[in-house]
């Protein structure tokens, strides 16, 4: 377990109803229909919002490694993130896939930029080893 100096920030929310509820921050900036993964309607499922999540952090991380390398961070970065719920002997997992595109950065620089960003991005951390991922530059 990695030992916290500091706490930055602390999200606040509370959900009802699980996959067919609401979720809502404390805040209010967040209020959200949620709906199982595939089903008509207009909520969101907690897959969705991984990968949202955990792109837009993956992002800030690859921001940091440009930082760092005094390179700059290129406006049309982005992450394209596929978040799987599947089902094998052991029940109900995830496996993700991030597909990371940096224009204007040569391939070379740009898998060690994606490779210090997984290793600092915390929901890279949050999933390591927990989960099957595929991060590729796209």
């Amino acid at each position: 377990m990695i030992d916290i100096e500091k706490t930055l920030y602390s999200a606040h929310t509370c959900t009802t109803g699980g996959r067919e509820g609401t979720g809502r921050s404390h805040d209010g900036r967040l209020d959200l229909k949620l709906s199982p993964p595939g089903a008509p309607g207009t909520g969101t499922n907690p897959e969705q919002l991984f990968a949202v999540c955990w792109s837009a952090c993956f992002l800030g991380s690859l921001r940091h490694a440009c930082n760092a390398r005094k390179i700059g961070f290129p406006a049309q970065a982005m992450v394209n993130a596929q978040v799987d719920l599947a089902h094998g002997e052991q029940g109900f997992f995830l496996q993700a896939q991030l597909a990371v595109s940096l224009p204007d950065i040569e391939p070379q620089v740009a898998l060690q930029l994606i490779d210090a960003a997984h290793q600092n991005c915390p929901y890279s951390k949050a999933t390591r080893n927990n989960i099957k991922v595929s991060i590729t530059l796209a």
